[in-house]
Order: structure tokens, then sequence, then C-alpha cells
């Protein structure tokens, strides 16, 4: 029986699915050397042999034994795929095929699609990354914590001073600070209805002088392994609250031990190396200390990047936020904080912590550049 083209272009689809095994299992039927003339546009062999090495069965000597073929399976990659595509495969590399050998060859290493994901496991293999790669390992971070801070810096510069100017008013007539919505409502009684005009008897503005050190802001931030992602995004937007002189910035880290990294705001590739991303986690404690830190309970956020799985006292945990909470400080538990805003986390915890009045959910950065804005302004966030 002869195909049509359709349907050959069908089975190509589902060989490319299904693997090389799938001729094996067939007898042959779904041959790529048969089926690629329906798609001669496109070089399946080499699509195949890319999907075959992540996806495929292992052969002899495992993944190993393909590793001469990596430099050219790099460039296949970002040839066959769009570039979202291209950070799932190579991650799927790395964990399904064990390839960490990627992100420890000094001349593979900066050909790889520079994303969040790389920065974050380059940052947990860095007690594995011989000497003479450690400073292009580095370099790739810089680059990508620059990306990073270039995309959300203008956001939340915008985002903390403009809510802070608005929060208070001024006596000074400069047109450009005119707070309409306040002047409008309070001159609606000078109102002619003959005229169809508002005739205001006064103006209100917005003030231009902003306070140095006006808000404290918090970011205890959970080190354990799966919320690497989290710690990379943190540590960028805890370096750009940094630089503004509106904000004194804390930065913790934690797991089963502390880390106040602070002091190292400015350089925030040096604070992720400075990450022991792994191992337990003790968040009361690190609650705890972080609570002692707050100077102006009605003028500080404090923000709480963690799944929630506890290692520590939970007790001790939920009585430590719910007096933060009774002290006037905004906090909001953020169970993770990366692109997709998807956490796993312990449900029952996040619950209990809900309980208290502090929001608990997963978050984008954009939304965490959102909620800061919001709680600056004197605004209600989400539960």
């Amino acid at each position: 029986m002869e195909l049509t083209t359709d349907q050959q272009r069908a089975l190509l689809r589902w060989r490319l699915v299904l693997g090389q095994k799938s001729e094996r299992a067939l007898g042959g039927g779904m041959a790529l050397g048969q089926l690629a003339p329906a798609a001669p546009e496109q070089d399946v062999f080499g699509l195949d042999g890319a999907l075959e090495l992540v996806y495929g069965e292992k052969g002899p000597g495992g993944a190993a034994a393909s590793l001469p073929n990596i430099p050219r399976w790099l460039g296949d990659v970002r040839r066959y795929f769009p570039g979202e595509a291209v950070a799932m495969v190579q991650k799927d590399a790395i964990e399904r095929r064990g390839l960490r050998q990627l992100l420890l060859e000094k001349e593979m290493l900066p050909h790889l699609e520079k994303n969040v994901e790389l920065a974050a496991t380059l940052i947990s293999l860095q007690g594995l990354i011989p000497d003479e790669v450690k400073e292009t390992a580095r370099q790739v971070v810089r680059e990508i914590v620059e990306q990073i801070r270039e995309k959300l810096e203008p956001q939340i510069r915008q985002a903390v001073i403009g809510a802070l100017a608005r929060n208070r008013h001024s006596v000074l007539p400069v047109y450009r600070n005119v707070d309409w919505k306040r002047t409008i409502e309070r001159n609606l009684k000078h109102y002619d209805p003959a005229r169809r005009v508002l005739v205001p008897e006064r103006f209100y503005f917005w003030a231009n002088q902003r306070r140095l050190r006006e808000w404290q802001v918090i970011l205890c931030v959970d080190q354990s392994g799966s919320m690497a992602n989290s710690v990379v995004y943190a540590s960028i937007m805890a370096a750009i609250f940094a630089s503004l002189d509106a904000l004194r910035t804390h930065l913790i880290f934690f797991d089963t031990e502390i880390a106040d990294m602070t002091d190292l705001l400015d350089d925030p590739v040096e604070l992720l190396f400075g990450a022991q991303l792994g191992g337990g986690t003790d968040i009361a404690r690190a609650v705890a200390y972080a609570a002692d830190l707050v100077l102006q309970p009605e003028k500080t956020l404090f923000i709480l990047i963690t799944d929630l799985y506890e290692g520590g006292d939970p007790n001790a945990l939920l009585r430590t936020l719910g007096e933060l909470v009774e002290s006037h400080v905004r906090v909001l538990c953020l169970l993770a904080l990366d692109d997709t805003g998807r956490p796993s986390f312990n449900h029952d915890l996040a619950r209990q912590v809900r309980a208290l009045d502090i929001p608990a959910f997963g978050c984008t950065p954009g939304k965490l550049v959102e909620l800061v804005e919001d709680v600056l302004r004197g605004r209600e966030t989400p539960r």
C-alpha cells in the first residue's frame, strides 16, 4: 500500500518521537531512510541524531561514549529548535544522560544557551568545576546576570521610585506633579454645569523628594537544591533593590545554616558563587534571624522565598511569622521565584502560612516587582 505524502509526514513525526528503537520494533516499517523524502526541506537525519543522544537508548559506554560528538550536537540543537526548546533539551541532556561534562569543558561552556537554569546549574556544580574552567564559568554567569538585570532594573526602579514619590503630597506648585485624581475629587463641588467645566479652587501636588532608606526590604532565601532558580533571581533583584537609595536591603541565604549576604549585594556574581545550593532546610531559624533585622516594622517588607519543606520547627516558624504580621511588617511568602511561577511546595504548611494573613504563592520576577510596588503604595496584596 502506497502512503500519501501527508501519511508519510505523520509517520515521520512519530518516528522522530519514538526514536531508533521504533524501527526495530516495527520491522523497518518506520525506517528513517524511507520516510525522510516526505520532508526534503529538513535535515531529518541530523534532527534524529540530536534527539537520539538525549532521548534514545543508552548504548555501550553510556553517555560518555557520545561525548566526542557533543560540539556538533550543540550546534544541531540550536539549529533545529527555537530558543526556549534549546534550553529544555540541554537541561534534559544534563539530567538524563549525565552530561555534566558539558558544563565543565572550557571550549563548550560559552556555547551553551545562557539562561537562569544554566546559571543555577553552574553555581550548584561550582565545587566540581576544574580550576582552568572557573573563570569561564564565572564569565558565563556574569553574562546571564547582566541579561536578567538589564531586563528587570528599569521596571524595579520605576516601580519603587514611582511608588514612594506618589505616597507623599507637596505644596510646591509644579505642573508635572499635579495629582489629578485628588484635585478633581476635592473640587467636584466647584463644577459649573452651565459651562460644563470644573473650576478648581485648589490643586494638589505630589512630592518630588525621596527620603534616604525610607523602606527596609529583607529577602530570606531558601538555598536548598530545589530552589536554585529562585536563588539566582532573588540575588539579582536584591542587588537592584540595594542600588536604590530609598531602600535598605538585606539578603539572607539559608539551608540548615544561615549566610547573611548583604555585604556582597554590590556584586551579584560574587554573591551567587557564595551560595551553597543543596542540603537541608531550617526555615524557622532563618526567619528568626531575619526578624531581628527589622528596624521599623510598618516600613518593612519581608520576603520569604522557600518551598516550605521545613526541616526545623514548623511551629516556631509560624509563631515568628505571626509576630512579624502583628508588628505590622508586610510579609510575603514566595513558593518559587522563576519564569514559570509554578512551584512544588509543602501544601499543608502553605495553608497555615496563609491563615496568618500572609500571601503564599509561586511568583515570576515581573509579578514580584508589581507586589513590591503595591506594598510601597499601601495597596492590598493577593492572598
